[in-house]
């Protein structure tokens, strides 16, 4: 761990000895500490790069409030990988028809089914997912938040479970170090997720306007324990991030059913499977205390806690086990963190490069993901490096299939 801060102010510990942190990152990281509502030193991770407000890849231990800015609008964003029955030896050599398969069974973008993916589904995998779907349904109709979405498909909320998004979401086939293939996923709590973070954010500036509150930045406005606001957040918050995990195991069943169609006895370990958010608030006991803690791409590392740290696509991803360091809040980095702007990916590469830096990968090589060429992330390597003291690896995983929004 490099204890010194990157804007050299105090409350700070980073893991960020060995990766590049942008000037603005540093600005963001001296906003956050020197906020009067920390319960401790914020805690950067390798993988720290700007983001709304606040960086992504940091860990906000607060006392008595939330940030929703910081929580950020894909509530529940996170990652679900589980082992199959397959073997490197069970594919066949062109995987383009497996990729087309996911990619007709999986809406991406802002695409969603026609109705609930999960209305006409069977079997004793399912019944748990139908259960906890019944369980969101009748939530929803009591979220405060909901009312003041304006405008809004109600409709859609459902039908959006057990679909991808955009941006850096993706659904991957890997290989672990012993030949085994593995599902992996990336996605969060959806369009509903947006707009609960959205007006809640509205929300934070509203009363920080109202009140005369000094902040560095009108997005690390917060919302105050004991507010009919904070609590309306709050359990709109849990909801959300209930919905993002339903979301990745709906999807998760939608990719194994693809690959049914190609390999009959392709059905998941059970006891590999991990389920974990990246972009979420909850309520934990840290030095004695009862903090809030905001892990804005960052994952939860508790000692003996499996998580997923991915890399970009054509990179190595892993599925890791948390050593409970207490001076991370008991957490490490979500990914490879970006080292540079979607824009300035664009600008930067071509078509080519993409297609040399994914070679091997079945996947898109168009322009219209451009921006996640694995040259515009940091190196996961480094990233891994950098936090040796947070977990250990349990399997080393390489792309084969990468799905993108």
């Amino acid at each position: 761990m490099n204890t010194s801060s990157p804007a050299a102010v105090d409350n700070v510990r980073t893991w960020t000895e060995g990766v590049p942190v942008e000037e603005a990152a540093r600005a963001q990281i001296a906003n956050l500490a020197g906020l009067p509502i920390l319960g401790g030193p914020i805690a950067i991770m390798p993988d720290v790069h700007v983001g709304k407000g606040a960086v992504v890849g940091s860990v906000i231990p607060t006392h008595g409030a939330i940030i929703p800015a910081a929580v950020g609008v894909d509530i529940g964003c996170g990652m679900v990988a589980v082992r199959t029955t397959l073997a490197a030896v069970d594919l066949p050599d062109s995987l383009a028809a497996i990729r087309a398969q996911i990619e007709r069974d999986v809406p991406v973008g802002i695409a969603a089914h026609a109705r609930p993916a999960l209305e006409h589904a069977t079997g004793k995998r399912v019944a748990p997912l139908h259960a906890r779907m019944a369980g969101l349904q009748s939530r929803y109709d009591r979220l405060r938040v909901v009312q003041r979405l304006g405008r809004f498909d109600h409709r859609r909320v459902w039908n959006q479970i057990g679909t991808l998004g955009g941006g850096n979401h993706f659904i991957e086939l890997c290989l672990d170090e012993r030949e085994r293939v593995w599902v992996m996923l990336h996605s969060g709590s959806r369009n509903v997720g947006n707009r609960i973070g959205e007006v809640s954010i509205e929300s934070a500036r509203r009363i920080a306007e109202r009140d005369a509150v000094r902040l560095p930045d009108r997005d690390l406005a917060w919302l105050t324990e004991g507010s009919p606001e904070f609590d309306e957040y709050v359990t709109g918050l849990r909801w959300a991030q209930d919905y993002a995990a339903l979301n990745r195991d709906a999807m998760l069943h939608l990719v194994l059913h693809a690959l049914s169609r190609f390999f009959p006895h392709a059905i998941a370990i059970s006891d590999s499977a991990v389920n974990c958010h990246h972009n979420y608030a909850d309520v934990e006991e840290h030095f004695g205390r009862r903090l809030w803690i905001t892990r804005k791409g960052a994952v939860s590392a508790r000692d003996g806690e499996l998580g997923i740290i991915p890399g970009s696509m054509g990179t190595r991803s892993y599925i890791v086990r948390g050593k409970g360091n207490p001076e991370s809040f008991c957490s490490c980095a979500h990914g490879a963190g970006r080292r540079m702007s979607r824009a300035e990916a664009k600008r930067r590469y071509s078509r080519a490069d993409l297609e040399e830096q994914t070679r091997g990968v079945e996947c898109r090589k168009d322009k219209g993901v451009l921006d996640e060429i694995p040259g515009a992330y940091k190196d996961i390597d480094q990233v891994m490096a950098d936090q040796t003291d947070l977990v250990e690896v349990m399997h080393t995983l390489k792309q084969l299939v990468c799905v993108k929004g």
